[in-house]
């Protein structure tokens, strides 16, 4: 199955939550991301039925070990993509902000690349 990029979304804030507090629920994920119960109800369900999301009988949700691998994918990316783009002289806010649609259309050869020249420049700025 493949998953959309709202859906990855929804993946990277259950993780970034989960590295915050123990116990991530719907509820938390709505608030997180500004969306309503509803919708992330709904979000969370096509998640559980592509596997990528468990929610256990007191409704904490943890991901599956495909839902983390492309939770960290996208996380890595976002993390790497704002910093890049600071070191270019880019404010944090819109840095962040234009990562976050970056992280989901980059391929993985240029994203590659990027981190390549990236740490090939933190190797130079720290000898």
């Amino acid at each position: 199955m493949q998953i959309q990029e709202s859906g990855e979304m929804y993946l990277e804030t259950i993780l970034i939550l989960s590295k915050k507090i123990n116990s991530v629920r719907s509820v938390d994920v709505a608030e997180y991301m500004g969306y309503t119960k509803p919708s992330v109800s709904r979000a969370i369900s096509l998640l559980k039925s592509g596997n990528y999301v468990l929610m256990d009988k007191h409704g904490y949700l943890s991901l599956t070990e495909e839902g983390r691998q492309i939770a960290e994918k996208i996380y890595e990316r976002h993390t790497l993509l704002t910093q890049f783009l600071m070191q270019l002289g880019v404010d944090r806010q819109t840095a962040s902000t234009d990562a976050c649609r970056m992280e989901h259309i980059i391929s993985d050869a240029s994203f590659e690349a990027i981190k390549a020249h990236a740490l090939q420049e933190n190797k130079k700025s720290t000898c």
